[in-house]
C-alpha cells in the first residue's frame, strides 16, 4: 500500500464504521495487517477496502465483552498474519439515561462493552507480547491504545454509564503501561471528539462545505503514530483529540492538605478545616475537567 513503512499486525475492534474503520485503514495504509472486528459481517466492507488498497486483512465478528472474542482475536493475529503488535480497543455502545431512572440492564451493556471489552482483549494481548518478550529475551514494540472518553473528564449527567466506564478504562491503560513497560509495552488512551453513528444525536450532521472538524479522520493519525515503533517513548498518557488539535492531559494533583491537630479528626475540627475552605470555594468548581469542553 502506498506510504507502507512497518510490515505490523493490528487488531482493530468496532471496525466496521466510524473512527474505528478510519483506525483500521490508517493502520494499513502504515503496512500494516490488520485484524477488523465489530458484531456483523458488515465490517467486511472495510476489509474489502484494505485489500482492494493492496492490504491484508480479516475480518472477525464477535462481542467484545465475551471472552471468546478476545481469544479468536489474538489467535487470528497470531495463526493468520504470524504473530500481534498493536491493539486498538475502540468498540463501544451507549445507553444514555439519567442516574435515577438507568435500568440496570442500560448499566451492565455499558460496562461489559466498555470496560469488559478493554480488559479481555487486553489481558489476552499483554499476556501474549510478555510470552514474546521472555522467549526473546527483550522487549518487544508492542502497542495498547484504549479509546476512553471527555465524558469521563467532565462527569457527563446523561451518561453515568459511560462516563464510569471509559473512567476505568484510563485507569486500566495507565496500570497496564505501568505494569507491562518491561516487556515493551506502550499503553496511552485516547478521548476523541468525532461525528459517528454512536455520537449523531449529540453532534448532528456535518457541515455542506469544509473540512469537518469532528470528521474521524482527524482522530486516525494519532492512532496510527502512537501504534507505531517510534512512539516508544509515549506510554501511559491520556490524549484528547479532535479538529487538528491533540492536548495531553496532565494527571490529577492534590488542590489543598487539611491536618487534624489531634489523634483523630473530630466532627467539630472537620467542618472548620475542610468544611470552611469550601465556605470560599466555587460550589461549581468539581471534580471535573469542563475546560475540556472549551478547546477549540
Amino acid at each position: 500500500m502506498e506510504g507502507a513503512v512497518e510490515p505490523r499486525v493490528a487488531v482493530v475492534t468496532g471496525a466496521g464504521a466510524g473512527l474505528g474503520r478510519a483506525e483500521a485503514l490508517a493502520l494499513a495504509r502504515t503496512g500494516a495487517s490488520v485484524v477488523v472486528n465489530d458484531v456483523s459481517d458488515t465490517a467486511r466492507g472495510v476489509v474489502d477496502e484494505i485489500e482492494s488498497a493492496g492490504g491484508k486483512a480479516l475480518l472477525v465478528t464477535g462481542d467484545v465483552g465475551e471472552r471468546a472474542t478476545a481469544d479468536a482475536l489474538v489467535e487470528a493475529a497470531v495463526e493468520h498474519f504470524g504473530g500481534l503488535h498493536v491493539v486498538v480497543n475502540n468498540a463501544g455502545v451507549l445507553r444514555d439515561r439519567m442516574i435515577f431512572s438507568m435500568s440496570d440492564e442500560e448499566w451492565d451493556t455499558v460496562i461489559r462493552v466498555h470496560l469488559r471489552g478493554h480488559f479481555l482483549l487486553s489481558r489476552n494481548a499483554t499476556a501474549y507480547w510478555r510470552t514474546w518478550s521472555k522467549a526473546t529475551g527483550r522487549p518487544v514494540p508492542a502497542r495498547l491504545i484504549s479509546t476512553a472518553s471527555e465524558a469521563f473528564l467532565v462527569g457527563s449527567a446523561g451518561q453515568p454509564n459511560y462516563a464510569a466506564a471509559k473512567a476505568g478504562i484510563v485507569g486500566l491503560t495507565v496500570a497496564i503501561a505501568r505494569g507491562a513497560a518491561r516487556y515493551g509495552v506502550r499503553a496511552n488512551a485516547i478521548c476523541p471528539r468525532a461525528r459517528t453513528a454512536m455520537t449523531a444525536e449529540v453532534f448532528g450532521d456535518a457541515p455542506d462545505q469544509g473540512v469537518d472538524p469532528l470528521s474521524v479522520e482527524h482522530v486516525a493519525p494519532l492512532v496510527a503514530y502512537l501504534a507505531a515503533e517510534r512512539a516508544d517513548r509515549i506510554n501511559g498518557q491520556v490524549f484528547v483529540v479532535h479538529g487538528g488539535m491533540v492536548a495531553l492531559l496532565r494527571p490529577p494533583a492534590v488542590e489543598r492538605r487539611f491536618d487534624t491537630a489531634g489523634p483523630l479528626w473530630t466532627d467539630k475540627e472537620l467542618d472548620s478545616t475542610v468544611g470552611a475552605y469550601f465556605d470560599e470555594r466555587d460550589p461549581e468548581a468539581m471534580f471535573a475537567a469542563t475546560e475540556i469542553l472549551e478547546l477549540p
